[in-house]
């Protein structure tokens, strides 16, 4: 599987860690009254759909930076790539 990374272009995925669900980027408010139900759901209850999905990379044998893949889950295909700081600063989640 080819990723191409929107800073160096085509890369080999085993450059790459998978994390897992872009999901994970909307982190919980430790401090919330409903913390420890928040990240209980945050750390162990994901959807695992079959079709288009967003999910976390990582370039560990390149530049370490993470990365929003939009890829279909049944033939691999990778419809986007986008750096993950550019997509937390878009839902509001860093400066």
């Amino acid at each position: 599987m080819i990723i191409n990374h929107p800073l160096l272009g085509p890369r080999d995925a085993s450059e790459f860690t998978y994390l897992g669900d872009v999901s994970l980027i909307n982190r919980p408010d430790w401090q919330a009254e409903d913390a420890a139900g928040a990240f209980y759901e945050y750390g162990y209850l994901r959807d695992n759909p079959a079709g288009e999905h967003q999910e976390l990379w990582y370039h560990e044998a390149g530049d370490r930076s993470w990365l929003v893949v939009t890829r279909d889950t049944t033939t691999h295909e990778i419809s986007k790539v986008e750096l993950a700081r550019d997509v937390a600063r878009a839902r509001g989640r860093s400066k």
